[in-house]
């Protein structure tokens, strides 16, 4: 069964009703990037990151997967299917993928702010005082501008091992993840879905300059006729 390996970003998530990260003015819901993502800003004013992601969250349990997202699971009835992604949603899992990694955390977990190995599932807001057993305030389970990436080792280890790379709705300008597609052998063939494509220099790269639930479709017919 050949491996099919799946780089998701923003854009599929999207057509979910899932605000991608940023607007064109760099604001993400109004806020500057750097108050509510990263450490500083959490350490300079918890309580604004807390309320930013507990509405990202609520948002996030209001929405459904798309046709994007069912297709990719239906695969695996015909590819052994790991889905690499940059979305901190569940809506892979939701639709009935079975192997996913989380580049960036996940929305609907919460870790202590002092000890990282300390993951909790939370599908409910994150307050002030919410705190682990060793007294630390709990924060979203995100990884924040400045953090270390703690899956790519095992994403360029799985990047390693595709026979098909997909890379949906991102614009492969986020690093490291952008640089993932580097580490697929060199007969892989790649098919890059995402309606306005970064100008990528790769030969084996089939564009198909498509919003995702209408670029899988054609990807399901380079997939029966390679």
């Amino acid at each position: 069964m050949k491996h099919l390996v799946v780089l998701t970003g923003a854009g599929i998530s999207a057509e979910s009703g899932i605000k991608t990260f940023r607007d064109a003015d760099g604001l993400w819901e109004g806020h500057d990037v750097m108050e509510v993502a990263t450490p500083q800003g959490f350490a300079k004013n918890p309580e604004l990151v807390l309320n930013f992601y507990n509405q990202r969250r609520k948002q996030l349990l209001s929405v459904k997967p798309n046709e994007a997202h069912i297709a990719l699971a239906a695969l695996e009835s015909t590819y052994k299917v790991t889905i690499i992604t940059q979305n901190v949603d569940d809506l892979h899992e939701r639709a009935g993928s079975s192997n996913i990694i989380h580049l960036h955390g996940e929305l609907l977990k919460a870790r202590s702010s002092k000890n990282e190995q300390d993951i909790k599932t939370w599908k409910t807001d994150i307050q002030l005082g919410d705190l682990c057993q060793q007294g630390h305030q709990m924060r979203p389970h995100i990884v924040w501008f400045g953090e270390a990436v703690p899956m790519i080792e095992k994403a360029i280890d799985i990047c390693e091992t595709a026979d098909i790379l997909v890379i949906i709705g991102t614009s492969m300008q986020v690093y490291p993840a952008a640089s993932l597609m580097d580490f697929v052998p060199s007969q892989t063939p790649i098919y890059y879905i995402d309606p306005k494509p970064a100008r990528v220099r790769n030969q084996k790269i089939t564009v198909i300059p498509k919003s995702a639930t209408e670029g899988v479709k054609n990807l399901l017919d380079f997939l029966k006729n390679p």
